[in-house]
């Protein structure tokens, strides 16, 4: 499997990669880095009173996969990064420390679109686009497996889908409770 995976990621640095995209990826993979793009997302979506229940969402999702992805998931498997097998390839970012499976930056996208879509946002979709951007430029900057990403988006929409049904359980409670008030 791993000979696929390093088939995978040598096919996209030998025909995909070019000077304008090792740029841009450098710089939409930084938007990931400690969440930033999405904390900031999560935090824009609580400032209006029609989006707050998704920024509740967004924001506790990321928290949940945080501690699932890196506190847990990272440290059991402990898989070396593949710049760190095939030690030709020049990264083009700061190596990153930790280890490589699942991608956090992936699964953080994928707990967003997951919590957008349970907090059922008109156009959750459209989140698809950033998050699956992210998730390609951890393969195009040699930081991550396939499988990796894969473990990403699973970890990820897993922890946005568990939120939702948290936050939702909790705010039909309320709802009930406040139609018991009134009615009395």
């Amino acid at each position: 499997m791993q000979e696929i995976e390093f088939a995978i990621l040598d096919f996209i640095q030998n025909n995909l990669r070019t000077d304008i995209g090792d740029q841009f990826m450098v710089f939409f993979t930084s938007l990931g880095n400690k969440g930033a793009l999405w904390i900031g997302l999560g935090i824009l979506l609580m400032m209006f009173g029609k989006y707050r229940k998704a920024g509740v969402m967004v924001l506790g999702s990321l928290g949940l996969n945080g501690i699932i992805c890196n506190l847990m998931l990272k440290p059991l498997f402990a898989r070396i990064r593949p710049f760190d097998i095939n030690t030709a390839i020049q990264i083009l970012i700061p190596k990153p420390s930790d280890y490589s499976f699942p991608s956090g930056h992936t699964a953080a996208a994928f707990a967003v679109v997951a919590a957008l879509y349970m907090a059922k946002v008109k156009h959750w979709y459209v989140a698809l686009v950033p998050a699956c951007l992210m998730a390609f430029t951890r393969l195009y900057l040699y930081v991550h497996y396939p499988t990796d990403i894969l473990g990403g988006i699973v970890v990820g929409g897993a922890s946005g889908v568990a939120f939702g049904l948290i936050v939702n359980y909790f705010v039909d409670r309320f709802d009930q409770f406040r139609k018991q008030s009134t009615d009395e």
